[in-house]
């Protein structure tokens, strides 16, 4: 299995981005998959996450700012950030829960 997140980059507070992971070797609909970020000097945390049944949690730094989705026809698993803050600036991977494979991490700096 592997995972190739992209879409990181600067943004200013307030800003949006989306993020996009391209599975290959698991389908990203029949796995529980998620995304995590780890900050300088932090431990990785979790971000969000979806079931198979579509069923989503996310962190409460995230709750109502951040979307994560799934496209069945790209095999993507996707994370749309909104409102951003300079305290979301990180290195985000996305994950794949089932064979517990890690994608290689998209760094988000949120910074005016």
């Amino acid at each position: 299995v592997q995972l190739q997140a992209s879409g990181g980059g600067l943004v200013k507070p307030g800003g949006s981005l989306t993020l996009s992971c391209a599975a290959s070797g698991s389908i990203v609909v029949f796995n529980d998959m998620a995304w995590y970020r780890q900050a300088a000097g932090k431990e990785r945390e979790l971000v969000a996450s979806i079931t198979p049944q579509d069923e989503t949690t996310y962190a409460d730094s995230v709750q109502d700012r951040f979307t994560i989705s799934r496209d069945s026809a790209k095999n993507t698993l996707s994370l749309q950030m909104t409102s951003l803050k300079p305290e979301d600036t990180a290195v985000y991977y996305c994950h794949d829960q089932l064979f517990n494979s890690w994608g290689q991490g998209t760094e988000v700096t949120v910074s005016s």
